[in-house]
């Protein structure tokens, strides 16, 4: 499934483009928790946006979202980083760190801010709002380009699975993976949200649950400790792949609903 930084970069983006309403976008984060709090994580977060600090009262997401129209805000901008690929998120520090940790979050290129969302507790997220800075956009990767490398990090990982003898039949599978895919939140998209992207997201969430589950197969059908480690990194590019595809879906979306699409080649 995609992420809560996924939803809040979307519809958040929707509501500053005039595409959305206020109500739209706290509605759409209801689907990863039944309440959202935010706190700045450094002292200029939480003067610059008026937040309390990590430690005080908590804000709410309403809060969040005057302080982006208050500080001009016009869209924000999804980083999916991971172990080895810290894409997006443009040097070290305290906001790196925490969306290495999370693998999620919203940059808001406008105000040199990055936002990144943890679980605290069943039905509560906590958003965590750290001043950074914003690197240029990552290379632009179309839906099409995308859509291709995902199917040929599939195609290129299942035969090395296969060569490695670590692809076995499990019984069961098929149902766990419809169990994983029932299991994602119910997430809706801003009216505009162009069909092929969310195609891409769905395919992505389809792949990512295959992923999921070979990943806790342990050992997976491997003879060896060594064979285990072959075996993730066989399955490396097709997780770089998911992640991809889910930027490009989203970074497409949010070309369209901000009416960007004409300045992007």
């Amino acid at each position: 499934m995609c992420c809560p930084s996924a939803t809040l970069t979307v519809w958040a983006s929707a509501w500053l483009s005039g595409a959305a309403a206020s109500d739209d976008v706290l509605d759409a984060l209801l689907a990863w928790g039944e309440a959202h709090e935010v706190v700045a994580a450094d002292a200029e977060a939480a003067v610059t946006l008026d937040l309390p600090l990590a430690g005080d009262f908590p804000g709410t997401a309403v809060q969040l979202l005057a302080a982006l129209r208050a500080h001009g805000a016009s869209s924000a901008r999804l980083v999916l980083p991971a172990p080895g690929d810290a894409r997006g998120l443009g040097g070290g520090g305290p906001f790196t760190e925490a969306a290495m940790r999370a693998g999620e979050a919203v940059l808001l290129p406008d105000l040199g801010f990055g936002l990144v969302p943890v679980p605290i507790a069943e039905g509560l997220v906590r958003w965590s709002v750290h001043k950074t800075v914003v690197p240029l956009a990552p290379d632009y990767v179309g839906l099409a380009e995308a859509e291709h490398g995902l199917t040929d990090a599939i195609r290129d990982s299942a035969g090395a699975l296969q060569a490695l003898d670590v692809a076995r039949e499990r019984p069961g599978v098929r149902a766990e993976l419809a169990a994983k895919l029932r299991a994602r939140p119910h997430l809706d998209w801003p009216a505009g949200t162009p069909g092929r992207a969310l195609r891409v997201l769905q395919r992505a969430d389809e792949v990512g649950a295959i992923l999921a589950i070979a990943e806790i197969d342990d050992p997976g059908g491997a003879l060896s400790s060594s064979a285990a480690v072959r075996r993730a990194d066989a399955l490396r590019p097709l997780n770089t792949a998911v992640r991809t595809a889910r930027l490009a879906a989203i970074s497409e979306a949010v070309r369209q609903l901000t009416g960007q699409a004409d300045r992007q080649p």
